[in-house]
């Protein structure tokens, strides 16, 4: 029965380097999962190396034969003919069981870079907000790229190349030290030890090219993709030429360094081929040697020669599997160090799944902060009743948007506690927890994919009339309609063929089609015009009714019918009540209030004065 590899490794810091030994350690769980067919292949391996060394041995019997007795004529009706024959059969075999250890371990190759690949996706999307903020999405995809490549040339250069010729080599010294004198082993074995140190040596001292190469490539395409994604920004202040300027500098310093590398591989080869010319030279310089002295036949010659030449062509791409296998630990490096990244928020061993009843969010006294050096909030602690409205105001810093993200646990809070149903939010799954929750952002961005997946999004699977009816919700349905591909109009890299109403109200449909039971608007209208902010509103205070609904709102006109309104200045609140009673208390939402006011009234009473001018 097949078992799955480990679900977690042991935390690692991610800027320390890993020896290559781990990195395989690493890897090797992922292949001991077919571990029957990984010992047939390896069967089938040692096969395909004994029918190999067999050749040989088969053209000296025949030569022998045909030297000793080249008269007889019985021999070229039996022995020559076996001879023949058991060449060919052992050719045959070489191949056979050389592609059949390739259909064995195809599965096992393919299916571990699947799951690795799969495994660290799985990772990336666990791991906590505060380290995608910080990442550089290029250099992140190209290290998952290569990282993912790596495994299979690993798996293919040392199970299909490096591991055979160590098979081989053993085989023809065995042979070489049992059946001729001293010096033919003797040769061989010191050949492969200089070229194989040789090799190690000036390999190592390259490997640092290659990891090189791999941050500066990941720099350069972290440069393009960050500004490709910011095409619009690049264009309003013309700064083709400097973005072009930037990423030019850093495929210079590629230039440089692949270079070098090249340059260093020369010395390599040269090295190599050194090595070997001699050891041939001098392994047939013996082998003639005995043929004159008569300790040796042409059969002899014919076998040594075969067998260094067998050995050295695959021997003479070590230096260059080796090479490869280098680089391919240097990428998996990379690879495995994302998955070793340490997830900062993670489910309790005895996490169990969120069950609403009514949906009471409760903020407990509840403290916060990003960096220690800066606290964002201070005993924040209310009660948003189940299928009721909790609003939530300030100045712009206050902390109305951490509010959010610590009730759908992107973070933990360092001081009280955020219950759902009196269920602390660190003790549920995070899983059913977001399933629970829907959410609306100031800032939408979606996927560079239809409007109808787009919308699904909130409920993969969906039928296509739930979708049209959380459209029509948004009030988007008609828009859409007029669209010359309807609902199969792709909205472009995250939804810019879209204007920022058409965004929010793509969005608004999509947490309406999951149907959680606790709502979040975060500045939910904020893109759109009056005529539409009223209508979406309308809808909007429809859906909430029965959910618990929190609105984090800037336009205050939106929120001035909600149960419950909390003012938060510099991460306090400050002030708490209904509408009326802050206005009447003239406090600091009164304060805001006027201002918002006033400015609508100069935005009303600004076409009329432009009349009266013109």
């Amino acid at each position: 029965m097949r078992r799955s590899p480990p679900n977690s490794l042991p935390p690692a810091d991610p800027n320390a380097k890993r020896n290559d030994w781990a990195t395989i350690a690493t890897l090797l769980p992922y292949l001991w999962v077919y571990k029957w067919r990984v010992l047939a292949a390896l069967i089938c391996l040692v096969g395909a190396k004994m029918a190999n060394v067999g050749v040989p041995l088969v053209l000296k019997k025949l030569i022998d034969h045909l030297t000793i007795n080249p008269s007889s004529p019985h021999a070229l009706l039996v022995l020559p003919l076996g001879a023949l024959v058991a060449y060919g059969a052992l050719r045959f075999s070489t191949t056979l069981f050389t592609e059949l250890r390739e259909f064995l371990f195809a599965r096992v190759t393919q299916r571990a870079v699947r799951t690795i690949a799969l495994k660290v996706f799985r990772h990336l999307h666990a791991l906590s907000l505060r380290f995608h903020l910080n990442r550089q999405t290029g250099g992140m995809t190209r290290d998952i790229e290569r990282g993912t490549r790596g495994v299979s040339s690993l798996v293919s250069y040392s199970l299909f190349s490096i591991l055979p010729t160590l098979v081989e080599i053993t085989l023809v010294l065995g042979y070489l030290g049992t059946h001729y004198d001293a010096w033919f082993a003797g040769i061989t074995c010191v050949a492969l030890v200089t070229y194989i140190t040789f090799t190690v040596t000036v390999t190592e001292w390259r490997t640092h090219f290659r990891r090189t190469m791999n941050e500066l490539d990941s720099k350069a395409n972290t440069k393009a993709i960050d500004s490709l994604i910011n095409y619009e920004t690049v264009k309003y202040f013309g700064n083709e030429d400097y973005e072009a300027k930037r990423y030019d500098e850093g495929l210079q310093k590629y230039e440089q360094a692949a270079v070098r590398s090249q340059t260093s591989l020369s010395v390599l080869n040269t090295g190599q081929s050194l090595i070997i010319a001699a050891a041939v030279t001098a392994i047939l310089w013996r082998a003639t040697q005995g043929v004159i002295d008569k300790t040796m036949t042409l059969g002899d010659l014919v076998l040594v020669n075969s067998f260094m030449i067998q050995l050295y062509i695959p021997l003479n791409f070590l230096g260059v599997i080796y090479r490869e296998i280098k680089q391919s630990l240097a990428d998996m490096e990379r690879l495995f160090g994302l998955l070793e990244q340490n997830r900062e928020v993670a489910d309790s061993p005895d996490a169990r799944p969120l069950v609403t009843h009514g949906a009471r969010v409760e903020f407990s006294h509840v403290e916060f902060n990003y960096d220690p050096k800066r606290q964002i909030l201070f005993d924040v602690d209310f009660t948003i009743p189940p299928g009721t409205t909790t609003a939530v105001v300030g100045h712009s810093g206050s902390g109305k948007s951490t509010l959010s993200r610590l009730l759908f646990r992107f973070y933990d809070v360092q001081q009280g506690a955020i219950r759902i149903d009196d269920q602390d939010v660190r003790n549920v799954t995070q899983d059913s927890l977001r399933h629970a929750i829907g959410i609306v952002p100031q800032d939408t961005v979606l996927f560079n994919d239809t409007i109808e997946y787009n919308i699904a999004y909130g409920r993969p699977g969906a039928s296509r009339a739930d979708i049209v009816a959380a459209a029509r919700a948004a009030s988007i349905h008609d828009f859409i309609e007029t669209l010359p591909d309807g609902y199969a109009t792709m909205v472009g890299e995250r939804g810019l063929k879209l204007s920022g109403g058409e965004k929010q109200r793509v969005a608004i449909a999509r947490t309406l089609l999951k149907n959680p039971a606790i709502l979040i608007f975060d500045e939910a209208t904020s893109a759109l015009d009056s005529k539409s902010e009223q209508a979406i509103q309308a809808q909007l205070k429809e859906i909430a009714k029965q959910r618990t609904t929190l609105v984090i709102a800037h336009r205050l006109s939106t929120i001035a019918d909600a149960h419950q309104i909390l003012v938060l200045d510099h991460g306090r609140i400050v002030e708490r009540g209904t509408h009326a009673a802050l206005i009447a208390a003239d406090g600091l939402y009164r304060q805001m209030w006027d201002r918002q006011q006033a400015r609508q009234d100069e935005d009303l009473a600004s076409p009329a004065v432009e009349a009266v001018q013109d």
